[in-house]
């Protein structure tokens, strides 16, 4: 069935640009602290904060097990971690003094204690402190570049683009040694170098496919530097370019509005600092397409001790924050973002979608109403604040500003859609089918396979009882789009269900609990087909797991009554099509825990591909990297893997993709 209650914030959220990253980690808020007299006690509460992402708590614990055990090694290092992790990089430097010798641990506690001395300009320590003893190939490649800003902040940029230059590494290593030899060139002020370099870079759109933020990040500095030098034509060539690789970057729109109004335009890196700042958020923006969340926050919290306003790390950190359920922690965070910054309305954005997920709703409505005054014509904020409006379960006032915004749209885009969308999901919530309609069909218009749109209008239509075989088509093409996604095969499954075709309706339930087990209403809905098909004891199973993950009140009084009563019988042209005779119980394995859904069963929706029984291709296009490719086409970023087997061209390399490459799917 449709889903959007407990969803509504964070798919808004996603579907209007705002959202920066990221897997989803459920996460405990921070709890009463436990009280322990015993280094194992200390130790085992340190570690169970830690799980929880309470890093306070757990930095507490680690130095309560320190109290018992002064010269733990291991303890020092998880407290090291912990402090670094939380941004507290001060107060980690005196463990990573102690630690520096430790080969288990040096990739972070000398890189501390390098980017100290960078802080201090002491360029030849830091240059000391990044060799290491055993380093991986991300190790060496940060390692590397820092090492190449030292030699900058010394005076000699020759030497350190040269050493660059030399480094030798995996076939990914050159987009990111390139783009800080042109820093590096820039910064000295060496422009007939650094012209050359960026040129190579940006004239190369497919060497962007392992890490395509760095490269449109390149092609930034890239127009910055051609602003700042007056050469104004040329720096809106090289936006133009970014715009063909991929468009939209909040970023590049900025620049390009200050180059056109001729407005001053500051330099990207002013200094070795910010130079070094950058590789690490270089790194950890690819990171974090690639399923290394835990190195992303260490890398980006490097990152801030360099450079304690930079935009990019502190919407990075923010996203992490609401990933792991901490909107207060991811508020504190889009505050930092300075007021210049082309990211400032994003982070106020979505700080007040934050203060909503806290139930401050009145705050987030006057934030929000305050940004849409000072830029009336942002269809962002009208989905956030619409949004707002919706999670409170005010559809009036949601449909009232999505109304406004349909107002501002003179001529409707393709990425307009959402606006649409969203209007027909509110009139819809307030039984005003004739003005929801339409809505949804301008969005099928203006995005004709959009899943979301086509799930809800064809559901909408059949849980009606008008237009079936079309709004039957429309869910099957949705599921077909995203045969991943638990919601939607539950619309085709109920849909079955409400037409009397049970078994097929057994058949694609069954599908939709397996991709989402531990969703109470999803589970309520396969037990309520096992019934209509004679599998009473199955049905009792799934109506009793549905209970058990504790559902909203009514649904949870809807399943109660069923374990009671059962269901009651069928009539007519329904009761024809029930089976004469109970099948036999099927043997069920018990599913992984997943998140939780609302009473409504309206979906929550991630892209993934159509299932064929013959291998899919799929073209890679501009911008893409395989971690990317898989969270579109597969629904789980963690799948590249499998992407990676399946096309032996790539010799295990996720950074061999290249726009217009074709790739064998799973």
């Amino acid at each position: 069935m449709r889903r959007m209650s407990i969803g509504w914030l964070a798919s808004v959220s996603a579907l209007a640009g705002l959202m920066v990253i990221g897997q989803p980690v459920l996460a405990k808020q921070n709890e009463e602290p436990v009280k322990t007299s015993s280094l194992s006690g200390a130790y085992l509460a340190a570690r169970v904060a830690e799980v929880d992402n309470d890093l306070d708590g757990a930095i507490n614990y680690y130095k309560r097990a320190l109290a018992f055990d002064t010269d733990n090694v291991d303890i020092q290092q998880s407290l090291m971690l912990a402090l670094l992790a939380q941004g507290r990089f001060d107060e980690s430097l005196p463990y990573a003094e102690k630690l520096k010798a430790v080969p288990d641990v040096e990739r972070f506690s000398r890189l501390a204690l390098a980017i100290d001395a960078i802080r201090k300009k002491d360029y030849k320590q830091s240059e000391n402190l990044l060799k290491l003893t055993v380093e991986s190939d991300l190790d060496r490649l940060i390692t590397s570049v820092m090492t190449a800003w030292s030699k900058a902040g010394a005076g000699d940029s020759k030497d350190a683009m040269s050493y660059l230059e030399k480094l030798q590494g995996p076939d990914w290593y050159a987009l990111f040694t390139t783009y800080h030899r042109a820093l590096i060139a820039d910064l000295a002020g060496k422009t007939q170098d650094a012209d050359k370099i960026y040129q190579s870079l940006i004239g190369d759109a497919g060497s962007g496919g392992a890490a395509p933020e760095t490269w449109l990040r390149a092609a930034e500095a890239y127009a910055t530097s051609l602003a700042h030098r007056g050469e104004k034509k040329k720096a809106l060539a090289v936006l133009d370019k970014a715009d063909e690789f991929a468009s939209g970057r909040l970023a590049l729109v900025s620049l390009r509005a200050k180059i056109e109004k001729g407005e001053t335009v500051s330099p990207l890196i002013a200094s070795p600092a910010d130079g070094a700042s950058e590789i690490l958020v270089d790194l950890a923006t690819a990171l974090n397409r690639g399923g290394g969340e835990p190195f992303v926050r260490l890398y980006l919290q490097y990152a801030l001790a360099l450079r304690h306003d930079s935009d990019v790390a502190l919407l990075q950190l923010a996203a992490l924050a609401e990933q792991q359920d901490r909107p207060e922690e991811a508020i504190a965070l889009y505050r930092r973002v300075p007021a210049d910054s082309p990211l400032k309305r994003a982070s106020d954005l979505q700080l007040g979608l934050n203060l909503a997920d806290l139930k401050r709703s009145d705050e987030a409505i006057t934030h929000l109403k305050k940004l849409l005054d000072d830029a009336p014509d942002d269809m962002r904020a009208y989905l956030a604040l619409g949004g707002v409006y919706a999670s409170v379960e005010n559809y009036r006032a949601a449909a009232d500003v999505y109304d406004k915004a349909v107002e501002k749209l003179k001529t409707p885009g393709k990425n307009d859609w959402n606006i649409f969308y969203q209007r027909g999901i509110a009139y819809e919530r307030l039984k005003e089918w004739p003005k929801a309609e339409p809505n949804f069909r301008e969005a099928l218009k203006l995005m004709p396979d959009q899943p979301q749109v086509l799930n809800y209008l064809g559901y909408s239509w059949v849980d009606m009882n008008m237009n079936l075989d079309e709004g039957l088509e429309m869910i099957r093409k949705a599921v077909d789009l995203r045969p991943s996604d638990g919601y939607i095969v539950d619309s085709l499954g109920w849909a079955y269900y409400r037409l009397g075709r049970f078994d097929e309706a057994v058949k694609e339930l069954e599908r939709s609990v397996s991709l989402k087990p531990d969703d109470p209403v999803l589970n309520d809905h396969l037990g309520d087909a096992y019934w209509r098909v004679g599998r009473k004891l199955e049905a009792t199973f799934q109506w009793s797991h549905a209970r058990d993950l504790k559902p909203e009140p009514d649904v949870l009084a809807s399943v109660l009554k069923k374990l009671s009563e059962g269901l009651p019988p069928l009539e007519g042209k329904a009761a024809a099509q029930a089976p004469a005779k109970p099948a036999e119980p099927e043997a069920k394995p018990e599913a992984p825990a997943m998140p939780q859904s609302d009473q409504k069963g309206e979906h929550e929706l991630a892209p993934v591909q159509k299932i064929s029984a013959s291998p899919a291709s799929y073209k890679v296009l501009p911008g893409q990297s395989l971690w990317s490719i898989a969270t579109d086409v597969l629904g789980n970023g963690h799948r590249f893997q499998e992407i990676l087997n399946l096309n032996p061209q790539l010799r295990g390399d996720p950074g061999r993709i290249v726009p217009g490459q074709e790739l064998i799917m799973p």
